[in-house]
């Protein structure tokens, strides 16, 4: 694989990851209603989600979920329900505001884990890399396979680095804004956030 297509590729990655979309919304909303390190937990949750639609994407797996409506549809919609279900944690929680007496390696997993579940059940993910890897594809080369394995890899490498940078930054306008009253509006955004983002897989089409 020659470098220029490397780099043109990360070009295309860094603009298609910085671009408002239900990654970014759940880890700003991870960092703004808790702090940096919760939104950097969610990050690596998300990447590491990343990794499984590499795999259907070489492995050929998300061609079949394009394909089947129904098997498109089930995943679509248990994700949107999934996070619906984070939207009702969210609103219940107004009035518990995130302290720092709740840190501890237990939460930090728990949105680790979120963060793989809320990636792994969106099928549009899966159909992006369908999509996305395939056109920086030399074919004339071997091991096509493997272009896109590499291709995949970079793509979750700079993801996991611009998310992080998100997460500092929103964990700094949270410091700037952490009063109590702020801290249980930031849940209802939350909220707000998980909602809109359910709604919109839901209305997904393939």
């Amino acid at each position: 694989m020659e470098f220029s297509t490397l780099l043109t590729f990360l070009g295309a990655a860094i603009i298609l990851t910085v671009m408002p979309g239900p990654d970014n919304l759940f880890v700003l909303a991870q960092s703004i209603t808790q702090d940096k390190k919760a939104g950097i937990a969610t990050s690596l949750g998300l990447c590491s989600g990343l990794l499984v639609h590499i795999g259907a994407a070489v492995l050929g797996i998300s061609a079949i979920i394009y394909q089947s409506t129904v098997i498109f549809s089930i995943v679509k919609f248990a994700g949107a329900a999934y996070l619906l279900y984070l939207a009702w944690q969210s609103l219940r929680a107004k009035d518990d505001p995130f302290t720092l007496k709740q840190q501890n390696i237990q939460a930090f997993g728990l949105l680790y884990r979120k963060g793989i579940l809320m990636n792994v059940i969106n099928p549009k993910v899966s159909l992006f890399f369908l999509a996305l890897l395939p056109q920086f594809v030399n074919p004339i080369h071997r091991y096509v396979a493997l272009q896109m394995l590499i291709l995949g890899m970079v793509f979750l490498v700079q993801a996991l680095i611009l998310f992080s940078l998100f997460s500092i930054f929103a964990g700094k306008v949270k410091k700037g804004i952490g009063k109590p009253a702020i801290a249980k509006r930031s849940n209802m955004v939350q909220g707000i956030l998980f909602t809109f983002i359910g709604i919109q897989i839901a209305l997904s089409k393939q």
